[in-house]
């Protein structure tokens, strides 16, 4: 079988290295991949939203099964346009992917079919904005409404905190046009949990729980970035409360998107908050977190491609999607000044084998004259499973020693507030 997966972060080589294990794969093409996927895919030079050249790319290499990983190409129609010419895909398709695009449809769809989340207004015009936040209780949270990078949302600590996101968003036009509607939502306060999910638009089979830690620096410090490590599963996220976001949150939500004629296939990913009052969601995703991918895949004991064509084919609840009973840790390193503004084209070294059996799922990287060299903010990911947390956190910092070049940084938090939790 020959495979396509579209995208080029540390979600995809995670993907790819999680596919490789399933022996009728042929090839995989990493479109457009990165330098550090070059001995686990063929890398192919065209732009993950360039719908046109990847459905033809697809039909000159005869792939049998394509995987849409990020948030753009589905959000623009890549898999509408991959099934119109034949291919299967994992991966919803542009109706359905409206569900991470645009955040006011997300919040409609959550107030109209009772699913729990934070109290919220849209708003498209500037001067309602502005004056609906004098009045609003601080912390108060300011969200674009389109893509832009897992940046779009800004917690406002006050009034004028507010008004400057609201103009930089809607004035400024830092986001584009991702800024022309916004959503302005309560503050919840509780352990936040990220689950993804496999669903072929009728069952839904959740992975293993995860924490992100979105700030750059240690102690939850610093600006909000894609993610600076994760840990799994999370242990906020008991047996008695993934009942409850089964029944209040995940099944409501499929029948919701159903409902709406946009049914959903693929992975969904729910961003949640444990409040007081119970399980909310605050963000959807239509596609893998990153970095959660890289600590809740190598945790995956079924087979990957597998499961990816379930939910293609509306086979899932026939499909085994079994995870192990072990706990894994991904710290990012990242360069310097990440992620304001950084320097990149540094030589980096990732050595053969790693202690631990830890593995290394590359984001920005490049190769240039044969040497591996940095290419983005989010570098790498370092990934170690063990037993249990300590021991996957202790195994994943060992690795991360081993791993070199100019300007790098991680923090050295990763997991405590977990273990902290599970004292």
């Amino acid at each position: 079988m020959k495979i396509m997966v579209v995208g080029g972060g540390g979600r995809e080589h995670t993907i790819i290295r999680k596919l490789k294990e399933n022996k009728t794969i042929t090839e995989i093409f990493a479109v457009p991949g990165n330098g550090g996927m070059a001995k686990d895919a063929t890398l192919v030079n065209i732009g993950a939203k360039e719908i046109e050249r990847i459905v033809e790319f697809a039909v000159k290499e005869k792939i049998d099964f394509a995987v849409v990983a990020p948030d753009d190409p589905l959000v623009l129609g890549c898999v509408d346009a991959l099934n119109a010419i034949g291919i299967k895909c994992f991966g919803p398709d542009k109706k359905a992917a409206i569900i991470e695009g645009s955040k006011v449809f997300s919040k409609n769809l959550m107030k109209k079919y009772n699913i729990p989340t934070a109290e919220y207004e849209t708003f498209t015009d500037m001067d309602a904005a502005l004056k609906y936040v004098e009045t609003s209780k601080i912390p108060v949270v300011i969200k674009a409404d389109g893509l832009a990078l897992g940046k779009g949302v800004v917690i406002a600590e006050s009034v004028d905190e507010a008004k400057a996101a609201i103009r930089s968003m809607m004035e400024d036009k830092i986001f584009g046009d991702s800024g022309n509607n916004l959503v302005i939502e309560e503050f919840l306060t509780g352990p936040e949990v990220s689950v993804l999910a496999f669903t072929d638009g009728k069952v839904v089979k959740p992975m293993v729980s995860s924490m992100d830690h979105k700030r750059a620096l240690d102690n939850d410090k610093g600006l909000n970035t894609g993610g600076m490590g994760t840990i799994a599963p999370n242990p906020y996220y008991t047996e008695d409360i993934a009942k409850v976001c089964m029944e209040t949150i995940f099944l409501p939500t499929i029948n919701a998107m159903n409902s709406e004629g946009r049914t959903f296939k693929g992975c969904l990913y729910f961003g949640l908050m444990l409040t007081p009052d119970g399980p909310k969601v605050i963000e959807y995703n239509c596609r893998f977190g990153d970095p959660e991918t890289q600590v809740v895949l190598p945790l995956l004991e079924s087979d990957l491609l597998t499961v990816m064509q379930a939910t293609a084919d509306g086979t899932l609840a026939e499909t085994e999607v079994k995870f192990g009973n072990k706990s894994a840790c991904c710290v990012v390193m990242a360069s310097e000044g990440y992620p304001q503004k950084y320097e990149t084209g540094y030589e980096l070294t990732i050595p053969e084998s790693l202690p631990h059996n830890a593995e290394v799922f590359v984001a920005g990287a490049k190769l240039s004259d044969g040497k591996l060299l940095t290419a983005g903010g989010r570098v790498l990911g370092v990934t170690a499973v063990a037993d249990d947390l300590k021991t996957a956190v202790s195994f994943a910092y060992d690795a991360v020693k081993e791993v070199r070049f100019d300007n790098a940084r991680c923090r050295s938090d990763i997991g405590q507030r977990a273990l902290k939790a599970l004292k």
